[in-house]
């Protein structure tokens, strides 16, 4: 039975996407079969695999609001062992459209549980907010990874997000864990990085993943190539480091 990990965190902008798209590909490249789910409207991670938005006909939406099943809407990628259900700006319209319906927030727990078996790992690239979607991707997912930016405001939301976790986890889905916490945008010769990895290694006592993700340029370049880091540049730093993310995932899930 494969694992959901729903990447999540409310701030905008701390790589949740680039994390989506680079691990999941990473994972591939070991072997393990993966599906990742674009559930933010902006379908950034499908762009991060070369697929045209405006050319999608099955989407992450038409699976929430349960017009077609999760099977017809995968697509197969060019990577190995990576499939992906796309995204585009017509998820922001599932937030309204789900309000009236019955148990709304196990929407997507209920869509995933027919292709739960078929896959080692499950990816949910959550939107930069806490509301109906990513609800529904804590409902669903067996845990959480957060990025988190090294940077001033780094802690600022993160009660928040472990409040609604909390909740989550007391009234919709007690299985739910912290898979881990991933610094992202990380430049240790800064005192600033060092500074906030230590308030986040306080905040998060154990689940810090031990692998950090650097500031590079070749990472912000692979997604306007539809292409994830490590067959954009494979010996570039980044793909060093989302590599050994995924060996660190592994080795936690033995």
């Amino acid at each position: 039975m494969g694992k959901i990990i729903a990447i999540v965190n409310q701030k905008g902008g701390v790589g949740k996407t680039t994390t989506s798209v680079n691990l999941t590909a990473a994972l591939g490249a070991k072997n393990k079969k993966c599906l990742l789910v674009d559930i933010d409207p902006q379908g950034n991670s499908t762009s991060g695999y070369g697929i045209e938005k405006k050319k999608i006909q099955k989407s992450s939406y038409d699976v929430m609001i349960g017009e077609v099943s999760v099977k017809d809407a995968i697509i197969k990628t060019n990577y190995k062992n990576v499939d992906i259900i796309p995204a585009n700006i017509d998820l922001s319209g599932a937030e309204v459209e789900l309000v009236d319906v019955k148990e709304r927030e196990s929407a997507l727990k209920k869509a995933l549980l027919e292709q739960k078996a078929n896959y080692d790992y499950i990816m949910l690239d959550c939107p930069p907010s806490l509301g109906l979607i990513t609800l529904n991707a804590l409902c669903a997912a067996d845990a959480i990874l957060v990025p988190i930016q090294c940077e001033y405001y780094a802690l600022e939301g993160l009660s928040q997000l472990m409040n609604t976790v909390r909740s989550i986890k007391r009234l919709y889905n007690p299985r739910i864990d912290i898979e881990g916490v991933l610094l992202t945008m990380f430049d240790g010769r800064l005192n600033l990085t060092q500074q906030v990895a230590a308030e986040i290694k306080k905040f998060f006592p154990k689940k810090v993943f031990g692998t950090t993700i650097p500031r590079t340029v070749r990472i912000s370049e692979a997604p306007s190539y539809g292409e994830p880091i490590m067959y954009y540049d494979k010996r570039s730093k980044g793909a060093d480091a989302y590599h050994n993310l995924a060996k660190e995932i592994i080795k936690n899930n033995k």
